[in-house]
């Protein structure tokens, strides 16, 4: 089955499936004209750390009813000094029925706190006739160890989970067996979105067993193509947190996706590819602007580039959904105007970014790349470096599992020993490492 038949046959079964399969670690949540019941939990699901970073962290979970929520962190395990932040910023908390989101800023690099969740039930009738009615918290603790030179060199990376159970499920095992610092979701988590609730579904209650896959492994999120597709999906940081503006420079506050993120002896560098179809494709009616986006990150990346933190790193490693390479002459570059078709091609969608390559490569090329992870295509590639692209790529596999076909999903590992950055490509389906490759200081 090719990638599209694939995403097809997905958006398909989903829209027959109105009921979510009875995993065990799934809670059903309301539909908008449900109304939630006072006896029903309030925290319906384990918190989910946001944007791995040196000094702040985010936690995201969900809930049944209208609820502002908050987290108490410390250096304790008890919490005994904890401190308590609610969603939201300044000015007002955030009160909402679907996901809490809370930031937690000024923390040190490379340490460990620990931290625990909870949410107040608002009974909210208006501006002026509003009442907590009750609290809940979640009893357990959990932790989380930030970022920064001295933090652990240990990566992962998934790829077009596409809201696919048990591929997804696969990979969360194998990162939890591999323990790493943090996890990068290389896009397409998602497929079409209309509703905030599958977003929270997707994100926060999947239909897998580890029900806290990510209470303790920080995620960092590169989003694909699919991730902007649908109502709720132009809506992302609803469930998905944007970064706070003082992380980053003023010019670049609605770049909230992008990171430059210093782990040990690696730097790691997420890029937004945007949609695979041009911004003057009739099937989006003018609605997307990836070109000016695209064109903003290129500024970003150049700036972040110069950053001490980023410079100084013995590894750069670049990550991005749709790849920067293809030795295909027939997979389409993604610039063919004036609607992503040519005959020459096989596919109406860009298969990879010839824009992103001619923006970012010449970059990433000065700073000495030696690594570009991407994703997108659903099949495990390796690209060697070459005289005129001096990077590395892997294209890491997709949902499907035809292993006799050369299809299966991959989680791909990254760490430093010795003084090497090692990369291993684990094949979920034979659960054994299918390809390794090291890389030099630059």
């Amino acid at each position: 089955m090719d990638r599209r038949q694939f995403l097809k046959s997905s958006a398909l079964l989903a829209a027959a499936a109105e009921v979510p399969s009875l995993a065990q670690s799934v809670t059903p949540v309301p539909a908008d004209d449900v109304v939630s019941s006072p006896d029903q939990p309030l925290i319906i699901s384990a918190p989910m750390l946001q944007n791995y970073a040196e000094n702040s962290m985010g936690v995201a979970f969900a809930v049944s009813d209208m609820a502002n929520g908050f987290v108490t962190y410390g250096l304790s395990p008890d919490l005994s000094d904890g401190i308590t932040v609610k969603c939201g910023g300044y000015r007002v908390t955030d009160i909402n029925r679907y996901v809490m989101l809370v930031r937690l800023t000024g923390l040190q690099p490379a340490t460990t706190y620990y931290y625990r969740i909870g949410a107040d039930r608002v009974d909210y009738r208006g501006g002026y006739n509003m009442h907590i009615t009750s609290t809940e918290q979640d009893p357990r603790i959990y932790s989380f160890t930030t970022a920064g030179s001295r933090a652990r060199a240990h990566f992962c990376v998934i790829n077009d989970t596409h809201a696919s159970w048990k591929p997804f499920g696969l990979a969360v095992e194998k990162i939890a067996s591999l323990r790493p610092s943090c996890v990068v979701w290389n896009g397409d988590a998602t497929n079409c979105e209309e509703k905030i609730e599958r977003l929270r579904h997707i994100f926060l209650t999947p239909e897998i067993q580890r029900a806290d896959y990510a209470a303790c492994t920080p995620y960092l999120l590169c989003p694909g193509n699919h991730d902007c597709r649908g109502m709720a999906s132009r809506h992302l940081e609803q469930v998905w947190m944007y970064r706070q503006p003082d992380e980053r420079p003023s010019a670049y506050w609605d770049l909230g996706r992008n990171f430059a993120v210093r782990m040990g002896a690696v730097a790691l560098i997420g890029l937004d590819t945007a949609e695979d179809k041009l911004d003057e494709n009739p099937l989006f009616a003018g609605l997307f602007t990836s070109a000016p986006y695209r064109e903003a990150q290129t500024r970003w990346l150049r700036d972040v580039l110069r950053r001490p933190d980023i410079a100084s790193a013995p590894f750069l490693v670049a990550i991005c959904h749709i790849p920067l390479f293809d030795a295909d002459p027939k997979s389409n570059p993604g610039d063919v105007r004036p609607a992503d078709s040519a005959p020459q091609y096989t596919t109406d969608y860009a298969m990879w970014q010839r824009t992103c390559a001619t923006l970012w490569a010449p970059l990433l090329e000065e700073a000495r790349c030696q690594l570009v992870i991407t994703a997108h295509q659903h099949r495990y590639r390796y690209d060697a470096p070459t005289a005129q692209r001096p990077w590395a790529q892997i294209v890491g596999g997709g949902p499907e599992m035809h292993l006799e076909r050369g299809e299966f999903p991959t989680v791909i590992e990254g760490s430093v020993s010795r003084g090497r950055l090692i990369v291993n490509v684990h094949n979920l389906l034979t659960d054994a490492v299918q390809e390794q490759f090291t890389f030099s200081p630059r």
